[in-house]
Order: C-alpha cells, then sequence, then structure tokens
C-alpha cells in the first residue's frame, strides 16, 4: 500500500469518525452519567461491533446486503427499534431528588458488563457501516498486491482514529458529570440524549435501503 493512499484513508476516516453520531452519542452520554473509567467499557462495544461489521463486509456481507435489500431493510427496522428503546430508557432514566447527590448512583444498569454490551448493541443496530465498508474500504486497496494485509492496515488504522475521537467525546462527557449533580440538569440531559437516539432511529428507518 502506498503511503500517499493511506494518508487519504486516514484523513478520510478521520472526517467520518469525528460526525457525530449514535455510537458518539451514546460514549459521551455513559462518560457523563457513569464516569470516564466505566466509559471504556461502553467504547469496547461499540469497537467490537465495529472491527466485526468491517470484518464481514470484507468476508462479503456487503455485498449481500446490496444484492438482497429486504435483509438490510429488516436489519435496519430491527436497529432503529433499538434505538428508539434505548431512547425511551434514556428519557425515562431516574434522577436523585438531592441535588448534591450523584444522579448516576441511581441507574441498575451501569455495570461494565451492561455497558460493553449496550456499546456492541448501539454500534451493531446501524447495518449501514457493512455498506460503508463495503464502498469504502475497497477504494484503498491495491487489487495487485495481498488484500489481506491491507485490510489489517486499514482495519487498525480505523480503530486507532475511532477510539481517539471516543476519549474525545468521553472527555467532554465527564465535563458534563459536575453539571449533572443537579436534578433539574441530569433530567434535561436525559431528555435530550434520549430525544436524539430517538431522532437518531427515526433518520435510520426513513433512509431507503
Amino acid at each position: 500500500m502506498a503511503l500517499n493512499t493511506w494518508w487519504l484513508f486516514l484523513m478520510m476516516t478521520f472526517v467520518v469518525s469525528a460526525t457525530p453520531g449514535p455510537n458518539m452519542l451514546l460514549v459521551m452520554s455513559s462518560s457523563a452519567r457513569f464516569g470516564l473509567r466505566r466509559s471504556v467499557a461502553t467504547m469496547a462495544g461499540c469497537m467490537t461491533a465495529l472491527l466485526a461489521m468491517f470484518s464481514l463486509s470484507a468476508a462479503g456481507l456487503g455485498a449481500m446486503l446490496q444484492t438482497f435489500p429486504h435483509v438490510f431493510n429488516g436489519l435496519r427496522w430491527v436497529g432503529a427499534a433499538y434505538l428508539v428503546y434505548l431512547g425511551i430508557q434514556t428519557w425515562r432514566a431516574p434522577v436523585q431528588a438531592d441535588e448534591t447527590a450523584v444522579p448516576q448512583a441511581l441507574e441498575p444498569r451501569s455495570t461494565p458488563a451492561a455497558l460493553y454490551v449496550r456499546g456492541l448493541l448501539v454500534a451493531a443496530s446501524n447495518p449501514k457501516a457493512i455498506l460503508f465498508a463495503a464502498a469504502f474500504l475497497p477504494q484503498f486497496i491495491h487489487p495487485e498486491l495481498p488484500k489481506l494485509p491491507q485490510f489489517l492496515i486499514l482495519l487498525a488504522t480505523f480503530a486507532v482514529v475511532e477510539v481517539a475521537w471516543y476519549a474525545i467525546y468521553a472527555s467532554g462527557g465527564r465535563k458534563l458529570a459536575a453539571f449533572l449533580r443537579r436534578a433539574s440538569v441530569a433530567r434535561v440531559f436525559n431528555r435530550v440524549t434520549g430525544g436524539l437516539f430517538v431522532g437518531f432511529a427515526v433518520a435510520m428507518a426513513e433512509t431507503s435501503g
């Protein structure tokens, strides 16, 4: 793989990963509500799903989804339904009535395992990641060179950039934690975050397969 090709991939991945979406929103929300350390489990869940989906696209699943749009649409609706569910759960999350308390103490689903699964499901809820990988990655792979080493380089590059943006969003979320000690602010935060998840679900459902 030529160095200029890798640099182009790096720059494009930097921009794509920086774009706010369900994954970044979830990481920021997890950090704000449960702390930076616990949000690492959310990041790990998101990355596990994305790496798996990129690998599946390389194995030909992306082409299958393009060939059979009904399969893609079915996965898209399931993903949208999960984001709606997550949005409702976030909207209705209880907050502490005591203004000096930390709201996340009342969240029953804040264990590392639960946050990992939540990150895994949110990232996996969007089958567009497979189609994106199927259309995006081949443009940077030289057809006359061994494909597996090139794919691994691109995948590793994507992972590093994505995790870097996770850290940035998580740091921003952590700065919100002090404000979330007030129940009134925590309630607004939960409702705004929940509404955004539902908004992402609507956008996913309305996008044609």
